[in-house]
Parts: C-alpha cells; sequence; structure tokens
C-alpha cells in the first residue's frame, strides 16, 4: 500500500477541516462568545499544524488504487470526526469527548442524530459549526479535495466509490477532477438557492444558511429548540422540497445542465424514488388525520402537509421534523421504518440502502422465480435499459449482506443500555441509515443523550459505517490492509 499518498491526503483533510473553523470562530467572535472563539483558534491550530506538515514533502509517486482509496476515505472520515469535536468538547458546551463526537460525526455524516436537549444553549458560533458539519459531509471532503488538489496518477475514481453514496460511481466527464468539480458546481448553486428561498420565505439569515446547509446535506440538526415548527408554512413547504430534490442521484442534474433533458427525466431509480414518495405520503395523511391532537383537528391539507414533509425528511433522511410521529397508528409507523431503510437516491447526499439497490434486488429476485420455470432462460437485469454487470449485482448482494448483520450485531450492543425494542431498533436504522431522529425514546421530541457511553461509540461507528456504505470502514480491520504481500 502506497501510505505516503494516504498521509498526504490525510493532510489535506486536516487543513480543509482548519480552514472551514474560521467562519464559525468569526460569529463566536461577534455574538461575544468569548468563552467559545479561543477554542476554534486553538483545534484550528491542532488542525492544521500537523496538516501543514503531512502535506510538506512533495511525493514522487501519487499513484494509489482501490486499497489506498478505501483507506484514505474511512481514516479521512474518523479524523474528521475526531478533530471536529474539538471545539464543543475544549468550550465546555459539551463536556463529555464521547458525547461530543457523537454530535461532530452525526454532523459530518449528515445523521442529524442528537445528544442535545436545547440546542440554542450552545450558541450561534457552534451551531454554525454543527450546520456547516453537514454541508460538509453532504458531497464529501475528499471529493472536494479532489476538485481543488492537483494531483496526478493512480485511480482517483476509486475515491469517489469510497465516498459517495450507492451501488455505482461514474465519471461524468472522462477527468476525475473534472467530475468533482461539476459536482461541487452543483451542489453549492443549489445549496445557494435553497438558501435565498428560505430567507426570501421569513427565515432570519442566520437560520437559512443554517437550514441550507442541513437540507444540501440531508442532515438535522435544527437551531431552534422547537425545530421546524418555529417557521412558517410556506418555509416547511420550501424545506420539503428541497429535501426531495437533494435526495435525487446529481447525475440527472448534471444532464439537465447538459440540456439532455429526455436522459435526466428517464433515470429510473428517480421514478421510483418519486413513486415512493407520492404512495407514502398519501397512506401517511391518513394517518395524521387519525391522530388525536394532529390532524383531526387539523383536517385534510394540515394532514397532507405535514405528513409530506415528513416522508420527504424520512425518505431523503434529512430528520427535520415537525410533528411527533411517534404518536402515529402503528402502520404509519411502520411505513416510516421502511422508508428509514430504503433512503434516497444512489449520487445524492441522501443516506439509507438506496433506491436503486432495491429496484436491483427485486429485479434479480423476479430473474429468479422466472429461471424456475424456464430453466435454460437467458435474462439480462437491466437499470436505465442498460445490461448491469454480474460485479455490481453481486456488491449489491454483498452490500445487503453486510448490512443485515451490522444492524442486527448493532441491535444487540445498545439493548444491553435496557432500552425497549422500539428504541434500540429505531436508534440503529436512524444512525446506520444516517437519518437522525427514531421511535420512543429517540423519537423526534427525543434525543440519545440516555444512551451509554459504549452505546454512542457503537451508533457513532454506524453513522461513519452507513455514511461511507460499510465497506471503507470495515476495511481499517482486516489484516490483509495493512500487510505489505497485499
Amino acid at each position: 500500500m502506497n501510505k505516503k499518498i494516504v498521509v498526504y491526503f490525510l493532510g489535506w483533510v486536516l487543513l480543509i477541516e482548519a480552514a472551514s473553523m474560521i467562519v464559525p470562530c468569526i460569529i463566536s467572535v461577534i455574538a461575544g462568545e468569548n468563552d467559545v472563539w479561543p477554542w476554534f483558534l486553538l483545534s484550528m491550530g491542532i488542525s492544521a499544524v500537523p496538516g501543514v506538515l503531512l502535506i510538506r514533502k512533495k511525493l514522487r509517486s501519487g499513484h494509489f488504487f482501490a486499497k489506498e482509496g478505501f483507506v484514505l476515505t474511512a481514516l479521512g472520515w474518523l479524523i474528521l470526526s475526531l478533530v471536529g469535536a474539538l471545539p464543543f468538547f475544549l468550550s465546555g458546551r459539551i463536556p463529555n469527548y464521547v458525547d461530543a463526537l457523537f454530535e461532530t460525526a452525526s454532523g459530518f455524516t449528515t445523521t442529524g442524530s442528537s445528544i442535545l436537549s436545547e440546542v440554542e444553549a450552545i450558541g450561534k458560533g457552534l451551531l454554525f459549526w454543527r450546520s456547516f458539519t453537514h454541508w460538509i459531509g453532504g458531497m464529501g471532503v475528499l471529493v472536494l479535495i479532489l476538485a481543488i488538489v492537483p494531483q496526478g496518477g493512480g485511480d482517483k475514481m476509486q475515491i469517489m466509490k469510497a465516498e459517495s453514496p450507492g451501488p455505482s460511481v461514474s465519471k461524468l466527464v472522462p477527468r476525475v477532477r473534472e467530475t468533482a468539480l461539476i459536482l461541487y458546481l452543483i451542489y453549492f448553486g443549489m445549496t445557494t438557492l435553497a438558501i435565498l428561498s428560505y430567507f426570501a420565505s421569513g427565515m432570519p439569515i442566520f437560520d437559512a444558511i443554517c437550514i441550507g446547509f442541513g437540507t444540501a446535506g440531508t442532515g438535522g440538526f435544527t437551531v431552534r429548540n422547537e425545530g421546524m415548527l418555529h417557521y412558517n408554512t410556506v418555509s416547511q413547504v420550501l424545506i420539503t422540497v428541497w429535501m426531495i430534490l437533494f435526495g435525487v442521484n446529481f447525475n440527472a442534474y448534471y444532464l439537465m445542465v447538459r440540456k439532455k433533458w429526455k436522459e435526466a427525466f428517464t433515470i429510473e431509480e428517480v421514478f421510483v424514488y418519486v413513486g415512493i414518495i407520492v404512495v407514502s405520503t398519501l397512506l401517511l395523511t391518513i394517518g395524521v388525520m387519525l391522530t388525536p391532537g394532529q390532524g383531526k383537528e387539523g383536517g385534510f391539507f394540515y394532514s397532507l402537509h405535514h405528513a409530506s414533509f415528513t416522508l420527504a425528511s424520512i425518505i431523503s433522511t434529512t430528520g427535520f421534523s415537525t410533528l411527533d410521529f411517534h404518536q402515529w397508528p402503528e402502520y404509519a409507523r411502520t411505513i416510516l421504518v421502511m422508508v428509514m431503510c430504503i433512503g434516497a437516491c444512489a449520487g445524492s447526499t441522501g443516506g439509507g440502502f438506496k433506491v436503486s439497490r432495491v429496484i436491483l434486488l427485486f429485479k434479480e429476485a423476479k430473474n429468479e422465480l422466472h429461471l424456475l420455470v424456464h430453466p435454460n432462460a437467458v435474462r439480462a437485469v437491466k437499470l436505465n435499459r442498460k445490461t448491469v454487470d454480474a460485479q455490481t449485482l453481486r456488491s449489491v448482494n454483498h452490500y445487503l449482506i453486510l448490512y443485515v448483520a451490522i444492524f442486527a450485531f448493532s441491535v444487540l450492543l445498545v439493548s444491553i443500555d435496557g432500552f425497549d425494542f422500539t428504541t434500540n431498533f429505531s436508534s440503529v436504522a436512524a444512525t446506520l441509515n444516517n437519518i437522525g431522529p427514531g421511535l420512543s425514546i429517540v423519537g423526534p421530541t427525543g434525543n440519545y443523550s440516555g444512551f451509554s457511553i459504549f452505546s454512542k461509540l457503537v451508533l457513532t461507528f454506524d453513522m461513519i459505517a452507513g455514511r461511507l456504505e460499510l465497506l471503507p470502514l470495515l476495511l481499517l480491520f482486516s489484516r490483509k490492509t495493512w500487510s505489505k504481500h497485499y
């Protein structure tokens, strides 16, 4: 393994993280938070100094391949979380480091799970940093590095595959650096439009920026104790629309920019994604209407509004909420858990199992049933009218096995704390799928502060593993990854 190239890129990760703390530090100064901004400066130094040292030595060979790409991605995200937790911990606003790590990992992985019950108490600087981690993690800091750092040689597509969600990632243009730059330009443009629309709807500019970061990264951190209920109906409708849009495969937006409208609007995964949203929203609307204190008093359009907001939040894995959906009927909560696991489209900023994987698994199952009746038939699995290669299908099956295994084992580990099954199951579903709120104790009105240190570390692992599609983080625990003979 080319360890020098891994170390070099980790140096850039540290430098970008240090630079990312400049704005929240300035906000802390302006807000007069004298017990916070000095710790931002210290954290920036802790991140920047080793970053500078690691990139000083120019590389003779910039070549790296699959193993280096996956290791770099996993270590990069661990370092982001470990260092990013320092401002929370050093300032004393989150006095327990594991709690600070949980909150920061939740931010970078765009999960939105929180241990805080009074979010406004941590101050504007940390609130901004908390939301900004969503935006940084949404598209991926390593994709950003590929876009801005010139470094020739090697298969850099391996980094994008390791960091970008979905069963496969393809180049939009021949050069990986240009692909990364295009993705970030689209991401930045959509984020800017979202922020402007929120501000125009009546949100204060600080709130609009922070909620814009959370929507773009499909994270769920808010800046108000009452959450999304603090904002008017127009703002909530806009948030609903943007959450859905950021859950769409970014390849569709690239095709739109290139004016390839037919290709953009015939992506099969997007059609299924929209179909799930429409059908589930209608079913949830009925659930809200049947809930005492919610839809029964508000009527159909009130119920439709909050059902669509919740469904968009869950399927895009954003995690915002306007109502306590734990109070909804059992069938409605079951729909939400199913949608939690499905998640958004591949190539979006959303989490979950991914709609494309679900489509491929159903098509594989359909083919197997056909082969039982017609053993000699030759049928290929197709997506967007293109044949899916055997390697992609195999990776989807392997991912399902790992997903179920990690899910089940994590539920077992967190159950040691003694909470009810609904809490344990939904907390793992919410963290592994990068959603945020679960059900029962970890529902929209609760948080994760009641879990033990051990369980918080398990859930932190789940958040990072889920964001990185499991394999990069698991490879760190393989002896072959570090062996010179492989």
